[in-house]
């Protein structure tokens, strides 16, 4: 009888990618490189299309990108406003806001801001796809890759483990064994 393997979900396919080795660290927040999110994503999905979307204005609320993403005929939208170092909307205008430490002030969006805001929307819209989606979860690692920390074996229960007959085997299957409770366990 032969046996069909199962073919991994396009989420199963990038959420199994570990991006932490690009990644950068700014202000407290994780930024995943656009070249590099892409390249993964068309590597795994030779497939994989994208639109930027139109820039949305609001005087109060400042400017909106957006992107599409179309991955194996599946497609999802994502959105970002575009923000300063501080996360601060940025506007056409520059404004003040005040602050308990006094007013602050936000520049005006150049065009600059506004590509850098629409590859990052791009880069959480395949993040929608499960490229590394475990950054915005705040997670260390994609799911197929976290380890499952064992409990130390201690005494107490190296003596249940005894009084059952367990085998060595069977507790290194479940615990961390330090060599001097393996010792013990051995000249029991």
């Amino acid at each position: 009888m032969e046996t069909k393997e199962k073919e991994m979900t396009t989420f199963e396919r990038l959420s199994s990618i570990n991006v932490n080795g690009k990644v950068e660290k700014k202000n407290g927040l994780t930024y995943l490189s656009w070249a590099f999110a892409w390249a993964e994503t068309k590597k795994a999905c030779p497939d994989a299309t994208y639109q930027i979307g139109e820039l949305d204005y609001d005087p109060i609320l400042g400017f909106m990108c957006h992107t599409n993403v179309c991955i194996d005929g599946e497609t999802l939208a994502m959105w970002l406003p575009v923000m300063d170092g501080a996360n601060k909307s940025m506007r056409k205008e520059g404004y003040e806001y005040n602050t308990r430490f006094g007013k602050k002030s936000v520049e005006p969006a150049s065009t600059f801001d506004i590509n850098k805001t629409i590859m990052r929307c791009l880069v959480k819209n395949l993040a929608m796809f499960g490229l590394g989606i475990y950054i915005y979860a705040g997670e260390d690692l994609p799911e197929s890759e976290k380890v499952v920390q064992k409990p130390i074996l201690t005494s107490d229960i190296l003596a249940k483990a005894i009084e059952v007959n367990a085998t060595m085997e069977q507790i290194k299957g479940k615990y961390v064994v330090s060599l001097e409770l393996e010792n013990q366990f051995n000249n029991k």
